[in-house]
């Protein structure tokens, strides 16, 4: 049996809706926590090894961290991230971790 998949697609709409202030920052993480079960859900079905990192490191990130460190101005960084090439990941990554959260 095929397990759920989430597009790359998909979590930018998600991303785009938390940034664009349509989906609170609670939503977001609640979609997170909700989706984003590694075992039970394929992450980036068919997209490279990077971007399947990409994005499970974006959402195992707004999955854990506390709501307060969130930078919701910071949302393209994610959604950058996601988008990245091999060539851009590390680079993307640092800038996605550093700036996407409070410490």
């Amino acid at each position: 049996m095929d397990k759920p998949n989430i597009s790359q697609t998909e979590l930018i709409d998600v991303l785009s809706s938390w940034g664009e202030r349509t989906l609170s920052s609670d939503k977001l993480q609640e979609w997170m926590i909700d989706h984003y079960e590694p075992s039970e859900v394929t992450i980036a079905k068919g997209e490279s090894e990077w971007i399947h990192d990409a994005m499970n490191i974006v959402m195992n990130e707004y999955e854990v961290a506390d709501q307060e460190k969130f930078v919701v101005d910071s949302y393209l960084l994610a959604i950058e991230f996601i988008q990245s090439s091999e060539d851009t990941f590390e680079e993307r990554k640092d800038r996605f971790i550093r700036e996407g959260f409070i410490d």
